[in-house]
Formats: structure tokens, sequence, C-alpha cells
């Protein structure tokens, strides 16, 4: 049995592998999950394509249809644009045609646990950029990482803390990088900013974006990449074929094609974002952080496993984050639907009450 695993290789042992225990719970807002479902008209149009497709056959080896409708959507060119099964699979295709044993990646901490999980299993070195004690990314520091780093992974908004980077740091950090420089902008929608404008500036700079967020496509597994031609042409190598099943590429397409109407919704979780931020900025007992995402990261002086147990008892479902670095106990909340915000507000202050 000592033998059993010897062919698995060591960095993959050592690491601990992404994952999240299943909850049942009737306010979920642990997934920073869109709390609106997909548009009627929408799903009524995928439905509709869908009825005259046939199943028994393979997918466009290449979605053409989804990658034009998502260079106009982008205003990026269309040869520039790499679409996968949901982001995921696209971040593990960019440091899998870059990163290897010598390689550097710089990376902010805390921040999206995949990028030092695969960066350790490829064999690649992370160079850890902590965000400053408010939690806001350490520009001079993520500029002098950048410069030595043959990857830099960016999440902007970042998750799962909500800081932004400003357009103006990123061009630093552009100009300062010796190697790819990777912005990944799950969240960009609720943040009204996107890296998308300075592609043409940066070749080195590729643009990650995903359908799971504001586009209410979670379930569908939907993402995008944006780049130079010349370098998504080697990313795409590391993608599996057919990875985007007919009905996800139909959703995807229509999604692009009716943005109009998922529009009020992310105004609206703006909107509540806002409102959360303040309700909590209120709330005795809590130190909460700004946000540009559709989350917001707090700390109570409870230990974070005892808030999440209560606040679940109450039947709200929320993240429990303070194992990443910086966040002991922290918890993260997705924004909700108004009224799911605020049950949340109210099992959140009755535990806190419950303290005193």
């Amino acid at each position: 049995m000592k033998d059993l695993l010897s062919s698995i290789k060591p960095a993959v042992r050592q690491v601990q592998a992404y994952t999240l225990k299943h909850f049942e719970a009737r306010v979920k807002v642990n997934q920073n999950e869109n709390p609106f479902d997909m548009p009627e008209t929408i799903k009524r149009a995928v439905a509709n394509s869908m009825s005259g497709r046939a199943w028994s056959r393979y997918p466009a080896f290449v979605p053409a249809e989804l990658g034009a409708r998502l260079a106009r959507f982008a205003n990026w060119k269309s040869d520039g644009i790499l679409v996968g099964n949901g982001s995921n699979e696209l971040i593990e295709a960019v440091l899998m045609v870059t990163v290897e044993p010598g390689r550097r990646v710089a990376i902010p901490q805390p921040t999206f646990t995949l990028y030092k999980m695969l960066t350790t299993i490829l064999g690649g070195d992370s160079d850890e950029v902590c965000l400053t004690p408010e939690l806001a990314f350490d520009v001079p520091r993520l500029v002098e990482a950048a410069n030595h780093a043959d990857v830099t992974i960016l999440c902007s908004p970042n998750n799962p803390t909500g800081c932004n980077l400003n357009l103006n740091a990123l061009r630093e950090i552009l100009k300062a990088a010796t190697g790819m420089v990777v912005v990944d902008e799950a969240y960009h929608e609720f943040s009204r900013q996107s890296a998308v404008p300075l592609l043409e500036e940066f070749e080195h700079l590729v643009v990650l974006r995903t359908f799971s967020k504001a586009m209410a496509m979670a379930g569908l597994r939907v993402g995008y990449l944006l780049g130079h031609p010349l370098v998504v042409e080697q990313i795409a190598k590391a993608k599996l074929p057919y990875n985007l099943n007919i009905f996800s590429m139909t959703a995807a397409e229509a999604a692009v094609e009716h943005f109009a109407l998922l529009q009020p919704q992310i105004e609206l979780l703006i909107e509540e974002r806002e409102r959360l931020l303040g309700e909590l900025q209120r709330t005795p007992g809590v130190t909460v952080y700004p946000s540009q995402a559709n989350f917001i990261a707090f700390k109570t002086e409870s230990p974070a496993a005892k808030v999440f147990d209560a606040l679940y008892a109450g039947g709200v479902l929320v993240r429990d984050i303070s194992r990443y670095p910086m966040l002991e106990n922290f918890l993260r909340v997705s924004v909700g639907a108004p009224q799911e915000n605020d049950q949340f507000l109210e099992s959140l202050r009755k535990f806190l009450a419950s303290r005193n």
C-alpha cells in the first residue's frame, strides 16, 4: 500500500484539493451566484434553438458563431477569443502553457485558491504578494513582483475580498511586467470596469471572463478569454476538444444577444451591495471592507465557525473564509435578492446580540 500513490507527483499529494462541502439552506449566499435566474425570454430562445438541434452530433470544434458574438459584445477581435468550460478551464489552460519547474508566478494573497494550487501542481514557484492591511492591492509590491515573474495573476475585483485594481495601477504593473499578466475579471460587471481596453496597448495582457456571475449561467459552465491572437493560439493547445456542449454554447449566444435583459439585475445587485455594506457598517461587532464585486468580506469578534453555524442554523448559508491568509475570523456573504439580504442581516444581528 505504501507505493499506491508513488506515481502521483509529490507536488500534487502536498496540495489541498479545491472543494466545497454541500449545504442546503433557505438563503444561499455562499458562492457569489446571481440570485436572479435567467430571464424567461432568454430561456425560451435557447429552448427554441435546441429543439431543432441534433443532440447526437458533436458541437462545432471552434464555436465561431459564439466567438463572433463575443467579439462584438466585448469589442475585441474574434481570433483573440477562446471559449472555455467555465473560466476555471481557461485558468488551467493559461497556466499549463506557461508554468513549469523554475517558472515564477506572482499571485496576490488572499485570492482565488485555484491559481496557487495549479501553479504548485505544475511545478512552478508562487511569489505571493499580500494585500495591504486594509485589504487593498499593494501596487508597488505587485509592480516589483511582476518585474521578476513569468506570469502575474490578478483577480479584479478580487475574490474573496472584493477589492478592485484601477486601470492606472494595472497599467503600471503591465509596464513593469516581464511576462504574461492575467486579469481574471469574473466580477467586472459589478465594478463597471474592465481591463479589455488595455489589450491593444499591452500584447502580454490576457483577460478572463465568465458567464457564471452577472450573466446568471453558473449551472452551464461558460467562460471566455481575450488576448493577442498569437497568445490565444498557444493557450488553445491546452484546452480539451469539444470543451463546450451545444446547450451551453446556445445559451451563451442568447445571453450575449439579450444582455439588455440582464442589465437591470446587475444594477439591482450593485444597489443591494451598497445597501448591505451600509447596514454592516452600522452593525456593532462587525468590521466590513469595501467591495466592487457581488459579495462582501466581513469580520466579527467571534470565531468564524461559530458565526457560520449560527447563521446556518437560522437558514442562511454564507462562506467561511477564515483559512485564507490574513482573514482570520472572516466570512464572505454574496449579495442576494433584497429579502435574502434582509434575512442575512437579521440572523447576523440576532447572533451578535446573543453574545452581549
